[in-house]
């Protein structure tokens, strides 16, 4: 099993496809960054595309939530920390941060509910007793790191009566 990392990290740079009438990322592509780093975190926790085929097992993303911090423009390279915030049998509940070039403070943080399936059905199933172990310790790695710090949040006004 490898050594888990600290904090797993996905780099990329804003495409010009991907930049909106302001000049900036466009909202939905902050999404798909996210999506892209979650696919690496999917391969670091040892589920690559050919264990998911030769085990008929995937992962699926049940919610996401982003809070948009700064706007980015094209040619903006990033990188996107991530992090296991809890999980149990079948699912993880992931935490990133995504950073423009090598700045400190975060354009954007997402969280995301993920759920393992075997996609012969398809159906819920508990994480392989590898792929569990190595969730575990990568969990465990990052439980000793500052609380995260847009997880949690939720959306809404004060409702009137």
């Amino acid at each position: 099993m490898p050594q888990p990392a600290s904090l797993p990290c996905y780099r990329d740079s804003v495409r010009a496809e991907w930049v909106d009438y302001n000049g900036h990322l466009r909202d939905a592509f902050y999404m798909l960054i996210f999506s892209f780093a979650t696919d690496a975190l999917i391969d670091l926790i040892g589920l690559p595309d050919a264990v998911r085929r030769a085990r008929g097992r995937s992962i699926y993303t049940l919610e996401a939530h982003i809070n948009y911090l700064h706007e980015i423009k094209e040619g903006t390279p990033v990188r996107v920390d991530m992090r296991i915030l809890g999980h149990d049998a079948k699912r993880l509940h992931l935490y990133l941060e995504m950073f423009a070039s090598d700045g400190a403070d975060p354009v954007a943080a997402g969280e995301q509910m993920l759920l393992h399936v075997d996609t012969s059905g398809p159906r819920a199933v508990a994480f392989d007793p590898d792929i569990a172990a190595y969730v575990r310790s990568l969990a465990d790695t990052h439980a000793e790191r500052p609380a995260a710090k847009y997880a949690g949040r939720v959306i809404g006004l004060p409702v009137k009566t």
